[in-house]
């Protein structure tokens, strides 16, 4: 499946006919529901499973981790992730050499009705970059994501504001969240979808889940990420691990031990930027942020990425969050349980006086990032490698 990338670089999201082939259909429903009930039967402790993670049926939108309920007999659930039209296509709108699924979920209607959501963006600034940095970053280079919605049955619960990935909110849309964000905004459009269609969007972009009712949804929701491209992208950790592949085929468990493979090497090179930050050592500094966003414009955003990432860190290996059980050090960090293990990874190739140090060199980065939205107009990487003085 071909897609024409630019406009979704204009527009912020495609949507895409027959995503699942036809006579593929049926069976993936099959193996979904086969997962759902496996899901409930965990949730209802009937059942117990390696990893049993997922959200409560009781949420406004219960969602399934597809790698933690699957087995070999509902293996193509997962395997359909890394089906051309959905993995290939991605590669193509992230204009890199290599993408690999970061998150692969499956989105369910609730038990009560819950009514509309809140508009929102799938970005918090005080845990990654402001808006308007990534999205900068993404206009001057390459996009840094992308995420997807695939229904098994028509759906039409999503809106979107097209083009709003490439902007802060207007002062309209600012004035009509701050009176109601339950419902449409200036310009929103639904995105309206029959089964094994599906749409591709920016996580940047002004969305609304328009409608949390009883009704039927089976919706595979799915994010992807960049390797070798341009940037360093936003969401870079994976919310799974390898144990789960010995349920795939061969073909698919070797696809997922080369995304694996490719974070270990990434991971190896967020350490090496980390400890030119802490020697001080402004040409490795250099290089290494070279390798990790090839991209010269808003290299600064990387940096930012990266800030944040030290703050993780140096939280993870402190006494008070150190000593808690796993669940609760993600929460303690705003991590997700299914992820925590790769941050954890990068924390313990640093002893806890380089974390205290690493956090003290980014100290004047974090001073100047205030707002969630715009980023700092007065501090890019010159400044950043003078603060070190």
């Amino acid at each position: 499946m071909q897609v024409n990338s630019q406009q979704w670089e204009d527009d912020g999201y495609i949507i895409l006919r027959e995503v699942i082939p036809p006579d593929r259909l049926e069976s993936l429903r099959a193996s979904y529901e086969t997962l759902v009930e496996r899901q409930h039967q965990i949730w209802a402790g009937e059942l117990d499973w390696d990893e049993p993670i997922a959200t409560d049926y009781k949420a406004k939108q219960p969602r399934l981790v597809l790698n933690s309920v699957v087995d070999a007999d509902t293996a193509d659930a997962v395997e359909f992730c890394l089906h051309d039209n959905t993995l290939g296509v991605s590669r193509q709108i992230l204009q890199a050499p290599e993408a690999a699924p970061t998150a692969m979920f499956f989105m369910c209607n609730p038990k009560t009705d819950h009514g509309p959501d809140r508009w929102h963006r799938d970005i918090v600034g005080a845990r990654l970059a402001p808006l308007r940095g990534l999205q900068e970053d993404m206009l001057a280079n390459t996009p840094l994501s992308v995420q997807w919605n695939i229904p098994l049955y028509d759906d039409d619960v999503l809106w979107i504001v097209p083009g709003s990935h490439r902007r802060a909110n207007t002062a309209a849309e600012d004035r009509q969240l701050a009176e109601n964000r339950r419902v449409p905004l200036p310009g929103s459009m639904p995105v309206e979808l029959k089964a094994g269609d599906g749409v591709v969007y920016s996580s940047m972009i002004l969305h609304w889940p328009s409608n949390y009712s009883t009704k039927r949804r089976r919706v595979i929701h799915l994010g992807y990420r960049p390797f070798g491209g341009q940037v360093y992208p936003y969401g870079a950790h994976f919310y799974w691990n390898l144990r789960f592949t010995r349920h795939l085929s061969p073909a698919a468990r070797a696809q997922f031990e080369r995304f694996a493979q490719l974070s270990d090497e990434e991971h190896d090179r967020v350490e090496a930027f980390f400890r030119a930050v802490l020697a001080k050592d402004e040409a490795a500094f250099r290089a290494e942020l070279a390798v990790l966003h090839p991209g010269e414009a808003e290299r600064i955003v990387c940096v930012v990425l990266l800030s944040r990432l030290a703050t993780k860190i140096h939280e993870l290996r402190t006494p008070e969050i150190a000593n808690l059980p796993f669940s609760a050090r993600a929460k303690a960090v705003g991590d997700q349980r299914t992820s925590l293990y790769l941050a954890e990874d990068i924390a313990g190739r640093f002893s806890t006086e380089e974390l205290a140090l690493l956090k003290q060199r980014f100290a004047p980065l974090e001073a100047r990032l205030g707002n969630d939205v715009e980023m700092p107009s007065d501090f890019g990487v010159e400044e950043f490698i003078t603060s070190w003085a």
